[in-house]
Formats: C-alpha cells, sequence, structure tokens
C-alpha cells in the first residue's frame, strides 16, 4: 500500500539514519524530511520498530501513513509539492 513517513529529527546522524532505513526498503525522498512509496504490512511495521529505536521519542517525531489506492486518490497537492532536486518527473508519473 502507498505509504508516506514524514518526520522532524533534531540530530542530524538520527535524521540521516531515518533517511537511510526509508530508502532502505524502496520509499522514494519527495521532500527532505518527507518519503513516499509502496510497503506491505510486515514493512511498515519494521520500519516503525527500526525508526523508533533511532529517535529521541522526547524531541523527534516520525510519522508513517499508509493509505490505501482510493484514500491516497484524494490527495491534494498545492503549490510546490515536491522538492524538484529531489523528485525526478518518472518517480512523479509512478504515483501520480
Amino acid at each position: 500500500m502507498l505509504t508516506w513517513v514524514v518526520y522532524d529529527i533534531v540530530e542530524n546522524k538520527k535524521r540521516t539514519k531515518i533517511a537511510k532505513a526509508c530508502k532502505g526498503y524502496g520509499l522514494y525522498r519527495v521532500q527532505k524530511s518527507v518519503f513516499l512509496g509502496k510497503l506491505n504490512k510486515n514493512q511498515i511495521d519494521e520500519l516503525a520498530m527500526q525508526c523508533e529505536d533511532i529517535i529521541e521519542k522526547e524531541e523527534d517525531s516520525v510519522y508513517i501513513f499508509p493509505l490505501c489506492d482510493d484514500d491516497f486518490k484524494k490527495v491534494k497537492l498545492l503549490g510546490q509539492a515536491f522538492d524538484k532536486e529531489l523528485v525526478s518527473d518518472e518517480v512523479l508519473a509512478k504515483f501520480f
């Protein structure tokens, strides 16, 4: 299922580890702290556990939003929805 991962991490080292974990699951970076891709339920759970081990719960946050196809089609993108330096037209075509 299509999954968004959004995070706000204080420490650079931890932020880099979260980004690497997301990339390791085949997610695409669409903004500096936002990833998008297809994950199954087990992958979502595994990624959540990995993130939980990395972050400092008192100061960091990670949001994992799985969406079914019908809900994903309702997503509204406004303004500069994607960082053009990070997202290729090929990635956009894959999801939108």
